[in-house]
């Protein structure tokens, strides 16, 4: 009998604590999940890469975002840029800074744990640069008589741009806080000031333009790191 009430006992004993962990494990697993809030700083990766490869262009470019509410970013990009666009007729560097501010919002859900992005964002962006005018040609009605290069140099400074653009894209978390994106953008020039002679052929942080369309596309492959300043429940 007392090893049968021993037996007994063990079994109702091993019942209460696996009873206890599993209320445990269930009160973890009912636990409302936490995300991060913080800001999130990188850089471009393809200006970095385009720098190497390309002898005409120079640039580069952070990125940064910061959480303000659930799926909603504040967000901006911040560069410089050069490039010498060399047409048949007309060579010309553009050169300057710029800043695209504006939001984000993230429409995908995530797993728990993840903080993982497909968004779609609105900016504004500015620029301010100088425009030099390398050499050109005089154009002719003819072939007879070969067309004159002129390579004096003409520069004008302190030219402004502005433009807004749509901007679609997506940023996943490769390891803890570090973060890959890549995105493209839809802008549309809404003014700019134009150099004596000649039009704007590049503008930095908005890109190439010409007569034809206010539009241009531009793209970028970022890389970043999120600083978080403290968690949230969802």
């Amino acid at each position: 009998m007392p090893r049968t009430y021993i037996f007994f006992i063990s079994i109702l004993f091993s019942c209460f604590i696996n009873g206890q962990e599993n209320a445990k494990v269930n009160a973890i697993d009912t636990l409302p999940p936490s995300e991060k809030y913080g800001i999130r700083l990188g850089v471009d990766l393809a200006r970095f890469v385009r720098t190497a490869v390309n002898d005409d262009y120079s640039g580069f470019e952070v990125v940064a975002d910061y959480r303000i509410y659930k799926k909603f970013f504040i967000a901006a990009e911040l560069g410089n840029e050069s490039l010498i666009r060399k047409e048949p007729n007309i060579n010309v560097k553009g050169s300057g800074s710029y800043i695209r501010l504006g939001f984000d919002y993230n429409a995908y859900q995530n797993w728990y744990g993840m903080q993982n992005s497909i968004y779609a964002g609105l900016r504004y962006g500015f620029s301010t640069f100088d425009q030099t005018l390398n050499s050109y040609r005089v154009f002719t009605s003819t072939d007879y008589f070969p067309t004159n290069e002129i390579t004096d140099s003409k520069k004008s400074k302190d030219l402004t741009a502005g433009w807004v653009e749509l901007v679609f894209g997506l940023k996943v978390e490769l390891i803890k806080n570090l973060y890959l994106g890549a995105s493209v953008s839809i802008r549309n020039m809404t003014n700019e000031e134009k150099p004596d002679g000649f039009d704007n052929l590049f503008i930095p942080g908005f890109g190439r333009n010409n007569d034809f369309s206010e539009f241009g596309i531009g793209y970028n492959y970022s890389i970043s790191y999120l600083i978080p300043f403290y968690k949230k429940k969802r």
